[in-house]
């Protein structure tokens, strides 16, 4: 009889120990450790990878992923320094190097790290104009993941990296911004075309003055004309006729 009644007792003592088993034996990946705390109080450094014993119920552990997390920051509304409303969106890089600190510092630091991502990226970008939030990419880049990297540093945070994705313009501002670009290449292309008379008139003069000097350069350069004519087999002829031969027939008759 007491054989009987003792069973159920001691399946169910087996029963418990494998609970109680299950629960002190953990295994940790490489790239996650545990933050402990014994009766409530912070364990000495975080454990793991590997195996790693958990006396539950006294002890209980938080685990902790050290992977480098990638955050899309939602599109925000920003009115840059020069009044001008765009949307913004951005990507920040960061990771949890001090364990015990992402636990205990702050309630949920994923959450806590994209707020201030969203806070930090209107609050920078909004004191920046519309050419420089075009063209200085890259330094607002390094602005926007100091200032974030600093404010998480407290929490066990590192953000290694904050990229500015896209930035929609208004459609207004865009036509605005390709008359200005149409503008500007009309401009250049005007100031090429003008460098290019002026050099060309330059040359011209020069040659003038050489030809000037020695006339015969210039029927030496009309025979070289009727010879690029000739060797296009073109059906017209110019031929130059000298002044000096009509010149009799130009001079008004001397009145008897």
């Amino acid at each position: 009889m007491s054989q009987i009644v003792s069973l159920p007792g001691l399946v169910l003592a087996l029963f418990v120990a494998l609970v109680f088993l299950f629960k002190w034996i953990n295994v940790l990946n490489e790239y996650e450790r545990a933050v402990t705390f014994w009766l409530g109080r912070l364990g000495k450094k975080p454990k793991g990878p590997g195996l790693v014993l958990i006396f539950w119920p006294f002890e209980r552990m938080v685990r902790i992923s050290l992977r480098t997390v990638v955050h899309d920051v939602p599109s925000q509304d920003i009115i840059t320094r020069d009044n001008v409303s765009v949307k913004v969106n951005a990507v920040v890089y960061f990771r949890v190097v001090e364990p015990e600190k992402s636990v205990v510092q702050v309630e949920n630091y994923l959450y806590a790290t994209s707020q201030l991502a969203q806070t930090t990226l209107r609050s920078v970008l909004g004191q920046a104009l519309l050419d420089e939030l075009l063209s200085e990419r890259e330094k607002l880049n390094l602005d926007l993941q100091k200032i974030i990297d600093e404010h998480t540093q407290p929490w066990g945070i590192k953000v290694s990296l904050v990229e500015v994705k896209q930035v929609d313009l208004p459609p207004e501002m865009q036509r605005a911004m390709a008359r200005q670009a149409e503008a500007e290449r009309e401009k250049r292309a005007k100031i090429i075309h003008a460098a290019g008379e002026y050099e060309a008139a330059t040359r011209l003069s020069e040659a003038a003055e050489i030809i000037s000097r020695q006339p015969a350069t210039l029927q030496l350069r009309y025979l070289q004309t009727l010879t690029e004519i000739a060797s296009e087999k073109n059906s017209t002829i110019v031929f130059p006729l000298p002044l000096d031969l009509i010149q009799m027939f130009l001079a008004k008759p001397k009145s008897g």
